[in-house]
Order: structure tokens, then C-alpha cells, then sequence
């Protein structure tokens, strides 16, 4: 059992570390819980310096820089968006992403307040799906 238990936390640490090694490397994806920003921050600074406007399509991620394009699929529904990231967070609940209203909506998790997500880079050069 101890063994088990040593593989296991192992197992994690390596999975962990491993996007923190590829962050930002063409290939590079994320899996984890997303949210959607409350309309009361419309217009607020984000910490690119920019306000934050619902009907763009934007987002928050930890340690992306400012400017990189990901797309973020929905896995419960399918439906995807592009977005740029423009701020910080998100800081709460395990969540590895927080993204506009607007990205929300068409991502089909406004109802729910939260969903499954995959995140992956995109080539500023490509268009979106």
C-alpha cells in the first residue's frame, strides 16, 4: 500500500510538472475546470492593463503571457472558441482558466457557471475554427 501511494503521488507530481515544462511549446494543452467572468468586472483593469469587456473574446490563465491565442473546448458539449488571454487568475477553486461571458456563450457553460475544458495554442497565423 505505502508503495502505491508513493507511485501514486509521483505519478502526479510528474503530471503536474509536465505542463509547467511545455507551457507555451507548440503541442502544449491543458485539461482542468474553466469559468466565465461575472458581468460587475465589465470594464475593470486586467492585469495586461486593459479593461475587460464581456463581448470580447478573452480570457484569464496563470501563467500564459499576455497575448497568446488558445483555443478552449467544452468536453462535456464539444463546442469550442478561440480566445486571447489578457489577464491573470484564475485564483480560486482549481480552476485553470476564466474566460469572458462572450466566450462563455458560445462555449455553452453559462448555465451551468462552470465546465470541463481542454486548452490548447493556437497559431496566431491560423484562423479560428
Amino acid at each position: 500500500m505505502r508503495f502505491l501511494l508513493t507511485a501514486l503521488t509521483a505519478l502526479i507530481t510528474l503530471s503536474a510538472s509536465a505542463d509547467a515544462l511545455t507551457l507555451g511549446d507548440p503541442g502544449w494543452t491543458q485539461t482542468g475546470k474553466a469559468s466565465y467572468y461575472s458581468s460587475r468586472l465589465h470594464g475593470k483593469r486586467t492585469a495586461s492593463g486593459e479593461p475587460y469587456d464581456e463581448t470580447d473574446l478573452t480570457a484569464a490563465h496563470p501563467a500564459l503571457p499576455f497575448g497568446t491565442l488558445i483555443k478552449v473546448t467544452n468536453t462535456y458539449n464539444g463546442l469550442s472558441v478561440v480566445v486571447r488571454i489578457n489577464d491573470r487568475g484564475p485564483f480560486v477553486g482549481h480552476r485553470i482558466i476564466d474566460v469572458s461571458q462572450r466566450a462563455a456563450e458560445q462555449l455553452g457553460m453559462i448555465r451551468a457557471g462552470s465546465a470541463r475544458v481542454r486548452i490548447e495554442l493556437q497559431d496566431p497565423d491560423q484562423s479560428s475554427d
